[in-house]
């Protein structure tokens, strides 16, 4: 088992994140306060193999309430491939599915050199410009890990500092959140680092955290610990299981390993969380010939959707 998952509510709200839904079960006048709660949804980086029209349409059935769409290049939903018309008949695709777009993945990294680090600022940009095309009024994020080895954090901590304030400048023009996620075997790699970057950029609105637990799993990090440090600073979670260590992990589908989700899930309720919680599909597995993506969608559904129900945290399908 893990530790006690209690969290103090008061680690939470003194750095800001949804105070209203982690303080408040009724509102002022009296009655109850809107629900809060997180979205449950799909990463298509599981789903390479399906066109997108029929990615939504499994997702939809299955009973997700989000997707994250990939916007790498040589993917389906890479922004250069997607015309005017392309980006419009994408978006009634989401709205027929009625699925939530929660996010765009892409992989960049700030320890690139100069020449790519302009181009990569170009990418986020079009990324951004594609989030505006697919959810006017209501910017999905874009995420990506930073790439590095675990080894070189000390020698490219500077570095990333001095890139990230580059991204932040499209973000903050594009008015879209980019949300960077640490990896087992990535320079960016613990919570502490995580921490010490974001307060390199001063926490700044439009640089934020994706928080996947399984990446400190391997590390032997304690949940608890993870989520007092880092969920104040995350703007959405992905989720999947682990097995081995970090030097020599395996990524599973989520409740295939040894990942507590009841009491991940309920320290996520009491923490008044109300982002998206994406399943990720590790290239481990997606990229295996055997590999189904309709039954791994529907096994980590059948996995997570009734935890989730458990303990109260997703909200009810619109």
């Amino acid at each position: 088992m893990l530790p006690d998952l209690d969290i103090s509510r008061r680690t939470f709200l003194k750095h800001g994140v949804l105070a209203t839904a982690a303080l408040a079960s009724l509102t002022n006048s009296g009655q109850a306060a809107e629900p809060t709660g997180a979205n449950f949804g799909f990463s298509l980086y599981g789903m390479r193999k399906l066109p997108t029209k029929e990615a939504l349409r499994v997702c939809s059935e299955i009973g997700y309430d989000s997707v994250e769409i990939v916007c790498m290049p040589d993917w389906p939903c890479a922004p250069e491939s997607l015309s005017a018309m392309a980006r419009q008949d994408l978006r009634g695709q989401l709205s027929h599915s009625k699925l939530t777009l929660a996010s765009l993945m892409e992989n960049v990294s700030p320890l690139a050199d100069d020449k790519t680090h302009a181009a990569i600022l170009e990418r986020l940009k079009r990324a951004c410009e594609l989030g505006h095309d697919l959810v006017p009024g209501s910017t999905p994020i874009i995420e990506t890990v930073l790439g590095g080895q675990p080894a070189m954090w000390e020698q490219v901590r500077d570095k990333m500092v001095a890139r990230l304030q580059d991204w932040v400048k499209i973000a903050e023009a594009e008015k879209t959140i980019i949300a960077v996620k640490p990896h087992v075997g990535g320079a960016l790699h613990t919570p502490e680092g995580a921490v010490w970057l974001m307060d390199q950029l001063k926490s700044s609105p439009w640089l934020r955290l994706g928080y996947d637990y399984s990446h400190y799993e391997l590390r032997n990090i304690p949940l608890k610990a993870s989520l007092e440090s880092l969920l104040p600073r995350t703007s959405f979670i992905h989720v999947k299981d682990t097995a081995g260590t970090a030097d020599k992990f395996q990524f599973l589908l989520p409740g295939d390993g040894r990942t507590n989700y009841v009491d991940y899930f309920q320290a996520l309720k009491s923490a008044g969380y109300k982002g998206s919680i994406l399943v990720e599909v590790s290239g481990q597995i997606h990229t295996r010939a055997d590999y189904d993506p309709i039954q791994a969608a529907k096994r980590s559904y059948t996995n997570l959707a009734p935890l989730l129900e458990r303990t109260g945290l997703r909200l009810p399908r619109a």
